[in-house]
């Protein structure tokens, strides 16, 4: 007999950024050069004093177990810099380090929900917010919002979408997939409408430092009084200072909610790995030049990518804010044919688009917005350009 899977497991769906890049490594190893655009993945070498400070902890012996929710010196860092940020006071006791920010999403989700809780999403979203909801047996109700409001929920759509059953709304500024980025004022406007009712954020801020133009960045429990109360940040240190492999995301949560997360991981993972969270202690307490010196690399890769999605007929774009992704509306070259092949979805014109021009990207439908397509920049100018040239010339074939 065949062991069965379970009804859990059988309802997931796959990440599509995973499975676009796993096609685009198919396409690598066959000998085919890729220009890769579907990860959220910063190019960059993790800075050196990052790395050195994780040799010296090998060195050092530091490679037994930790506190199963992480060193006290990183918690209290990142109280730190919060603190140095945005004026937030938390006791370290609130932080909990995890296994990236993905594993944070899931601890907090893990601590507070119950099956039959409603939670409420923008969409576009990122590709495991829902799924990561469904595990835990709570209802994720996605509210769609439009391009024309640069993909923002407004204080209107989310009083809409709450019911008795609403236990928390999450929100990501600035925006995986679309770069978008709520104002201070439009995310006091939603605080508002969060402080009239009993459910509680999840503000997921692991793009805070990469902020584009005039509109700065606003932590959402400092919007209004009494919101550290009802919010669990999420954050790490994959963006910021290039580190996605090392595996080191937190949440900060209410002192009761933080404390089931720490027995709740303690008894799914234990620590995070103990090398790479005093490499995270490097990265928050030293020298912070790297990451201007990022940003500012990301935001001339930025102009140059709206300058193309711009320059090619019948694609749009919004103004991407923050993060390193340009969301595109493709609706119009749908419907058609490319090089004798009909293309009628956003996950189709994807494909074809890898097939036929080695361009991987990620299709809209996956983030909960059929007609467009996600293309990350967090890559070197000399693939960008190639891989726009490749764009322009499939819209055009």
């Amino acid at each position: 007999m065949s062991i069965r899977t379970s009804q859990i497991v059988e309802a997931l769906e796959p990440s599509a950024t995973l499975a676009m890049s796993g096609k685009a490594k198919e396409l690598k190893a066959a000998g085919n050069t890729v220009y890769d655009l579907s990860v959220g993945e910063p190019d960059f070498v993790t800075p050196s004093h990052i790395c050195e400070a994780a040799v010296d902890a090998i060195h050092s012996g530091k490679t037994f177990y930790t506190v199963a929710s992480g060193i006290p010196d990183l918690k209290k860092a990142v109280v730190a810099d919060y603190k140095t940020l945005y004026g937030l006071d938390y006791a370290f006791t609130q932080v909990g380090i995890a296994n990236g920010a993905k594993h944070a999403l899931h601890n907090a989700f893990f601590a507070t929900l119950n099956p039959g809780d409603e939670v409420i999403i923008p969409a576009p979203y990122w590709v495991s917010y829902a799924e990561l909801v469904k595990l835990t047996g709570a209802v994720p109700v996605i509210i769609e919002t439009k391009e024309s409001n640069q993909f923002k929920l407004t204080p209107d759509m989310l009083q809409e979408a709450v019911t008795p059953k609403t236990r928390m709304f999450l929100i990501c500024s600035p925006s995986n997939p679309t770069g978008s980025m709520y104002s201070p004022e439009e995310l006091g406007a939603l605080a508002d409408v969060v402080l009239k009712h009993d459910f509680f954020v999840v503000a997921d801020e692991i793009y805070d430092r990469l902020v584009y133009g005039d509109v700065p960045f606003a932590s959402f429990p400092t919007l209004r009084e009494g919101l550290q109360d009802r919010v669990i940040l999420i954050n790490g240190v994959s963006k910021t200072y290039a580190m996605t492999g090392w595996r080191i995301g937190w949440s900060i949560a209410p002192p009761n909610v933080a404390k089931k997360i720490a027995e709740l991981q303690s008894q799914e993972t234990s620590n995070p790995c103990s090398i790479s969270q005093y490499a995270a202690l490097a990265a928050l307490q030293g020298d912070q030049s790297c990451v201007e010196k990022m940003r500012v690399e990301f935001e001339k890769r930025r102009r140059y990518v709206k300058q193309r999605l711009d320059s090619i007929p019948g694609l749009t774009c919004t103004n991407m804010d923050g993060a390193f992704y340009a969301f595109f509306n493709i609706k119009q070259h749908l419907g058609r044919k490319y090089h004798g092949v009909q293309v009628k979805t956003s996950e189709q014109w994807c494909m074809e688009l890898l097939i036929q021009k080695n361009v991987a990207t990620v299709m809209g439908s996956a983030f909960g917005a059929e007609g467009y397509a996600r293309a990350s920049f967090a890559a070197g100018m000399d693939i960008l350009e190639a891989a726009y040239d490749r764009i322009e010339e499939f819209i055009k074939s």
